[in-house]
């Protein structure tokens, strides 16, 4: 299965202080139900753009990790209209770019905290595949208890 990360939680993973334990947690689960942890292209975009070439330069390193998913998915008009009112700065314009990909079956799952993101999963109809790290946490913990003791 095709998790895709959203920067935010990327960013808080491979950051230098740990901002969130869950995130950890998080990653431990993925790995241990064997899914596949997507970065988009948009996000590696938005990295590069940091002010300090060291953090750039370690980031680069800990990105190579990831799978980067290398094809665009066209976007519908259905998503167009959902997202444009909505998109206001940079960010929210790659957020969109993240909910289609979902949208558009490239990704069976997209995390992430951002509110905006899980309010356009919600009115594209797709929330039940949009998560943050808790309630994905919770979730896989309900179907799958002993995964999280290995």
């Amino acid at each position: 299965m095709k998790v895709l990360l959203d920067t935010n939680i990327v960013i808080h993973r491979e950051a230098a202080t740990v901002v969130d334990e869950d995130i950890g947690v998080l990653f431990k689960w993925l790995d241990n139900l064997h899914y596949t942890k997507c970065i988009h292209p948009v996000t590696i975009e938005e990295i590069e753009k940091h002010g300090d070439p060291e953090v750039i330069k370690s980031f680069r390193v800990k990105l190579s990790s990831y799978n980067v998913l290398k094809t665009r998915a066209p976007m519908p008009g259905e998503v167009r209209r959902v997202v444009e009112p909505l998109d206001k700065t940079q960010n929210d314009l790659n957020d969109s770019v993240l909910i289609n990909k979902l949208y558009c079956g490239r990704v069976e799952l997209l995390i992430t905290e951002d509110r905006l993101l899980l309010n356009k999963a919600s009115l594209l109809g797709i929330a039940d595949r949009v998560f943050c790290d808790r309630r994905l946490l919770r979730k896989s913990y309900r179907r799958k208890p002993r995964i999280g003791r290995l």
